[in-house]
């Protein structure tokens, strides 16, 4: 008999009322703990601060805290259900953040949908946290609102979108691995231009990204509802999709995603349910990488990407082997940001976070080119790896 997870939930959340707490660092058992951790005392460290604001990371919660933000827009895979109905989830987001980073996260659900109203909320919030978790924001939505905060002074990371991106690439870097396939003669179709699939596209490609190692891949062909995405049909672009013209499809393709397959090496899918059959899998280049990655139910099933011929399969879900888990990145990268007393997350940031998500796994195989996403020494390897990449003197493209 089938656990029933939703029922179960329920009933876990409902014990609990909810799954966070808040603990004190310090005793209060006496008149002398009350008077160092509240009055007189704590005026000293308010005076340091305001003297030297950059006290605030050492003498606060400011260092080691991140606020997990979402208007409940584009939750998991039940949509726009709005900032109330999405707190679940973000409590869960920051239970994975204590977890896994022992970091310390406040869920905040704003009850607006309006992309400058968010921007200018989290800017006034910001002072009390060491960085901001962008949650379930839909695009394109979502690629103002973090671009509008890279300067705010902490670092702001869209986890639908990075997140995603980075263990798709370790998760790449391991297949070519065991195949012997270099990543940069890789033709990838990404299905789905949303958040994620964007985030994958850029990464793949290090768009802006001039101070790297990682040599990215020249062929990528993005998919939309409506088919490729190529010049031909830009008038009717918003501007993240036209965008992609510039460093996409360089063939100008058009047809549907099944045309894109033809001679691919890759399928990348965060989309819709069922959306391929073997046949389609049988159309793509010999022995070929598919990452179906719709939740719950991928793009096409593993056994018939298998039978089209396909080397390694991996999914979002965690029945399957494989699964491309955020929590595989998020921890670690706010862990090395934070320890770094970075200011933002670069992309020569994001790219070590996938080589070391990578490394991780001494020797990969095709079933087990990722860690398994409660391998707790996984974040603590992403945090080393994302201190050292950081570089403060950099500008903001870098």
């Amino acid at each position: 008999m089938m656990t029933d997870f939703g029922k179960e939930s329920i009933e876990l959340h409902k014990k609990h009322g909810g799954k966070l707490a808040i603990v004190s660092k310090v005793p209060l058992n006496d008149v002398n703990d009350l008077s160092r951790a509240y009055s007189p005392g704590v005026a000293e460290p308010c005076l340091a601060i305001a003297e030297n604001p950059e006290l605030a990371k050492t003498l606060t919660i400011k260092k080691n805290s991140v606020a997990v933000v979402s208007d409940g827009s584009a939750v998991l895979g039940l949509g726009n259900i709005g900032p109330l109905a999405s707190l679940p989830v973000m409590e869960g987001k920051a239970i994975l953040f204590k977890e896994f980073a022992n970091i310390d996260a406040w869920p905040i659900c704003l009850d607006t949908q309006d992309a400058s109203t968010i921007i200018s909320t989290i800017k006034r919030i910001a002072p009390s946290f060491g960085g901001i978790n962008l949650e379930d924001i839909a695009a394109p939505k979502c690629f103002e609102v973090e671009e509008s905060l890279q300067e705010l002074g902490i670092p702001v990371f869209h986890d639908d979108q990075h997140g995603t991106a980075i263990v798709l690439l370790a998760a790449l870097m391991n297949a070519c691995k065991i195949t012997g396939k270099k990543i940069e003669d890789l033709k990838i179709v990404v299905n789905g231009a949303g958040a994620a699939g964007i985030a994958i596209t850029k990464l793949l490609r290090c768009v802006d990204m001039q101070h790297s190692s990682f040599i990215p891949v020249k062929d990528i062909i993005v998919c939309d509802s409506k088919g490729i995405i190529n010049w031909d049909r830009r008038a009717s672009l918003n501007k993240i999709k036209r965008d992609l013209l510039w460093y996409t499809n360089r063939e100008n393709l058009t047809g549907t995603v099944q045309d894109a397959l033809v001679g691919a090496d890759v399928f990348v899918g965060v989309s819709v349910a069922n959306l391929l059959t073997v046949d389609d899998v049988k159309k793509m280049n010999k022995d070929p990488f598919l990452f179906p990655m719709a939740n719950p139910d991928p793009e096409i099933l593993p056994e018939d990407c298998f039978k089209g011929g396909a080397s390694i399969v991996g999914t979002g879900r965690s029945d399957f082997p494989n699964q491309v888990n955020n929590v595989l990145a998020f921890p670690g990268i706010f862990r090395g940001a934070l320890d770094a007393g970075a200011k933002r997350i670069s992309p020569a940031m994001k790219i070590a976070a996938a080589n070391a998500l990578a490394n991780s796994i001494e020797n990969p195989t095709t079933d087990k080119i990722l860690p398994d996403a409660l391998d707790k020494s996984v974040a603590l390897k992403v945090a080393e790896a994302v201190k050292n990449a950081y570089q403060p003197e950099l500008p903001l493209e870098y």
